[in-house]
């Protein structure tokens, strides 16, 4: 009888097309799948466990400041192969063309709830936001600027250390910015350093750790080398959470851990108190 015919898999017509990609993003803290649109209107940020994506400069900025108010300075300045490295330059046009940014860190004046600031954003897409020369002109012009103009200045570190592309270069600029923001310091003007994952090497060695005020977001990871290196050299047994924002905020390095969310509101309050809403 025709309804115990013995179906074939043709019979069910057209085999289903995939999903189309970039409709979900998989949470790596929990496990969960996250509908693309509803994350980026979270902020980029978990809604089960809370975790806290890597977000781009564009992001950063679009989330924190006065709608219209950013104005971005030294968007020209672009890296040279002072040293020679083969195939460096080749490989930042490659990031240039990939994220549309010209180099790791994004500078400008901003207003943050009517307060006016100078802001540096490092976006990790560029490079891991590895420090070479001009990453750290554009955060040293930034806080000279905010010296010369008396306004607080906020920078975002988020970055794998210095670019081993530029060799010497790239750790000078540690004593550039640790130097600039010294004469911040000494014009009674506030400086907020704020952490995000991962900040490692010579950012952490200088500028990212000498805020008048250390924010961190959760869990990022905060540190200077890795924990193989760390455990090698120590010959040490490393505690549980070491080099999260948590552990550093348990041992005094971090001053506030902030959601993103609220990462907006609480710069504002903070400027205010420091005399930075003057």
């Amino acid at each position: 009888m025709g309804f115990f015919k013995k179906r074939n898999i043709d019979d069910l017509g057209e085999k289903k097309r995939d999903m189309p990609e970039g409709l979900w993003t998989k949470c790596p803290s929990c496990g969960e799948s996250l509908f693309e649109q509803a994350l980026a209107k979270n902020l980029r940020v978990c809604t089960s466990c809370g975790y806290h994506f890597t977000i781009g400069s564009e992001e950063r900025i679009a989330s924190l400041v006065d709608e219209g108010s950013f104005a971005e300075m030294d968007k020209g300045l672009d890296s040279v192969n002072a040293l020679g490295f083969k195939g460096y330059l080749d490989k930042v046009k490659a990031y240039q063309g990939k994220t549309g940014l010209t180099e790791a860190v994004v500078t400008g004046r901003a207003n943050i709830e009517g307060i006016p600031v100078l802001l540096a954003i490092m976006d990790f897409r560029f490079l891991g936001a590895s420090m070479g020369s001009v990453v750290g002109e554009k955060i040293t012009r930034s806080i000279e600027v905010a010296t010369a103009e008396r306004k607080p200045v906020i920078v975002f570190s988020a970055s794998g250390g210095a670019r081993m592309h530029e060799g010497i270069l790239s750790l000078m600029q540690m004593a550039k910015t640790s130097g600039a923001l010294a004469r911040h310091s000494e014009a009674r003007l506030p400086y907020i350093s704020v952490l995000t994952h991962p900040t490692t090497g010579g950012v952490t060695a200088s500028f990212a750790t000498l805020g008048d005020l250390i924010l961190a977001e959760p869990k990022c990871m905060i540190g200077f080398a890795g924990p193989r290196v760390v455990k090698e050299t120590t010959h040490a047994d490393l505690p549980p959470g070491f080099q999260t924002a948590e552990f550093m905020m348990q041992h005094g390095l971090v001053d506030m851990i902030v959601d993103r969310k609220d990462m907006r509101a609480t710069l504002a309050k903070v400027l205010r108190y420091m005399g930075g809403g003057k």
